[in-house]
């Protein structure tokens, strides 16, 4: 390895603290070692480390060196590494490259060659990317991830957190940049236990905080980058559990003062009554939203409505209100998604609250299944409304649930 790799690393790192103070504290995170080809033919991470090919790093320029620094560094800032769950492992890769560099190439960086670029999936995470990629793909991540798989024959590293290998021992080696021992450690990264990536996962969501507070300070956090933070930093419940707790709120036994009957005299009495919850449910068929996912929202609210007596009516709209609803549903019946709905036009939301003012109705509830990308309604309405969201789309009013 020449000293004309190191120096790259060098410059590249400190052009982004300076330019780019949110990815640069992220990138000084990462102690920097180089690797042997034979396992990685670019650069790569293992929530870590960021350990680098030198003939790789030799064929970048400045600028795309930066970007290959950042990219390592959202992966870990991101907990790619800790988020996979289930799900196949290349897919996986695939749809985390595709959230992460549209991110970089909005904040004006140069991508490295066949670093992975896909305009549709711009502003998705990578669980909202992932069923779109194929089983069959042919795409390749232009880096190696290595901290996916644990059935490898590689000694499992549940004990070692020490400095070096990414315990908070790490900020000697994000200082130190590759030089001293780190030179001479060519050999792959162990493999980690869950332990250890649950771990790592809440280190590096400190680090992101304190990165992005950093980069706010100086005016230097850009829009699309904060708005991520936004999100990642937010109370993580359950979409199920929070709607759930909403609609329950809703119906739950009350006290009512009902006017005396004329033989009870001129008292009021307060009686304790159970109440039927209305709720109406709207349903974005704009093409944003999968007949799949709707599947599930719907399969998920018959099971909360078997918990109360709950009577629903459904809506459906895109840029206009889907012939044939409202669909009804009272408390016995199943609440089931209906055969006939259609949609894939633009997103229009103002449809639904006008015929509810039309129809001189008052829900107790409304629900509306979205991405929130759409023209809202200028005044908020006197009931309540819960919008559950696919995507980081902010809302005007109402409670906003993050559906991923």
């Amino acid at each position: 390895m020449s000293d004309d790799t190191e120096t790259k690393l060098s410059a590249a790192r400190t052009r982004l603290i300076l330019d780019k103070p949110f990815l640069g504290a992220l990138v000084l995170r990462m102690p920097m070692k180089p690797a042997d080809p034979k396992w990685c033919r670019t650069i790569g991470t293992d929530a870590r480390a960021f350990y680098y090919n030198p003939d790789y790093i030799d064929s970048l320029s400045v600028d795309q060196t930066q970007f290959a620094l950042a990219h390592e560094a959202l992966h870990c800032a991101l907990s790619h590494f800790a988020r996979r769950e289930h799900r196949d492992r290349r897919r996986w890769d695939i749809a985390c490259d595709l959230a992460i560099n549209p991110l970089l190439i909005r904040e004006g960086m140069t991508a490295p060659p066949g670093a992975l670029y896909d305009i549709g999936f711009e502003g998705m995470m990578a669980e909202e990317i992932y069923p779109n990629i194929k089983e069959d793909t042919q795409e390749e991540t232009h880096d190696e991830h290595l901290y996916g798989n644990d059935s490898d024959n590689r000694k499992d590293t549940s004990q070692q957190t020490e400095a070096g290998d990414g315990g908070e021992g790490d900020e000697e080696g994000g200082g130190g940049g590759s030089g001293g021992e780190a030179q001479h450690d060519m050999a792959p990264p162990e493999s980690m236990s869950e332990a250890e990536k649950e771990q790592l996962s809440i280190q590096w969501r400190q680090r992101l905080a304190g990165a992005a507070q950093q980069a706010m300070q100086a005016g230097k956090l850009g829009g699309n980058l904060r708005r991520l933070v936004d999100h990642l930093l937010q109370p993580q419940l359950p979409w199920r559990m929070l709607l759930a707790r909403y609609m329950t709120a809703s119906s739950r036994d009350d006290y009512s003062y009902m006017r005396p009957s004329r033989r009870e005299g001129s008292a009021i009495f307060p009686t304790l009554r159970s109440n039927q919850v209305d709720v109406l449910v709207v349903l974005d068929t704009s093409g944003s939203i999968r007949a799949s996912e709707m599947r599930e929202f719907v399969s998920e609210i018959d099971a909360i409505k078997g918990q109360m007596r709950a009577r629903i009516a459904l809506h459906a709209c895109d840029y206009e209100l889907a012939e044939g609803g409202p669909w009804v549903y009272e408390p016995w019946e199943e609440f089931s998604l209906p055969q006939d709905i259609r949609g894939g036009g633009g997103t229009r939301f103002t449809p639904v609250f006008r015929w509810v003012e039309e129809a001189a109705i008052n829900p107790d509830l409304l629900v509306y299944f979205t991405d929130a990308e759409g023209e809202f309604p200028q005044q908020e309405p006197a009931f309540p409304v819960i919008w559950l969201v696919k995507g980081r789309a902010e809302v005007p009013w109402g409670q906003r649930i993050q559906l991923n």
